[in-house]
């Protein structure tokens, strides 16, 4: 879903953030191979690397930046034009720091999140904390048509699920009868 966005679509400039290291590391390598001019930034790069890494895409050398939270706060770059969460952050508030870095000083930005049904609580947890309800969009390459929802702030936000709400499965085991 990722490269299908990437590829679709012309972003600008990409932050995608994912939960660990690993997870950066070897989504930074996919789009490598797929030609994204791509750079990431995690907590086992050196200091150096970090800044090589942020200052190639401040620039517009490196469209799409992989990144975990740890670029989540006090990230600085104006001209993000898109924010996607590759995986739904472990605590709600890190979310709202990972899209506060699109749409910064008066810019527009979007945010996505792609989100698989194992990912329900931790959206609603976010919902609950944000206040807004994020509807939930399915790609028409992934079975559904494309829909969008604004929230009160005006930022645009998508969600991504395999399936609409109704048909959301638990992945529980089921009780003994």
């Amino acid at each position: 879903m990722l490269l299908d966005l990437l590829e679709r679509e012309r972003f600008e400039r990409v932050l995608v953030f994912t939960r660990t290291r690993r997870g950066a590391e070897r989504l930074a390598h996919i789009l490598e191979a797929r030609d994204h001019s791509v750079n990431r930034i995690h907590a086992d790069r050196s200091q150096s690397q970090r800044e090589a890494a942020l200052r190639d895409f401040r620039d517009g050398r490196t469209r799409v930046l992989v990144a975990t939270d740890i670029a989540a706060r006090g990230l600085d770059v104006e001209a993000v034009s898109h924010v996607i969460n590759y995986d739904v952050p472990a605590a709600p508030e890190d979310y709202v720091h990972r899209v506060g870095r699109t749409g910064r000083a008066g810019n527009e930005g979007q945010a996505f999140t792609i989100v698989a049904p194992v990912d329900e609580l931790s959206m609603r947890a976010i919902e609950r904390l944000t206040g807004q309800t994020v509807k939930r969009v399915v790609l028409p390459a992934f079975g559904g048509a494309p829909q969008q929802t604004t929230n009160t702030n005006g930022k645009s936000f998508a969600r991504f699920a395999r399936g609409t709400s109704s048909s959301v499965r638990s992945f529980r085991p089921r009780r003994a009868r």
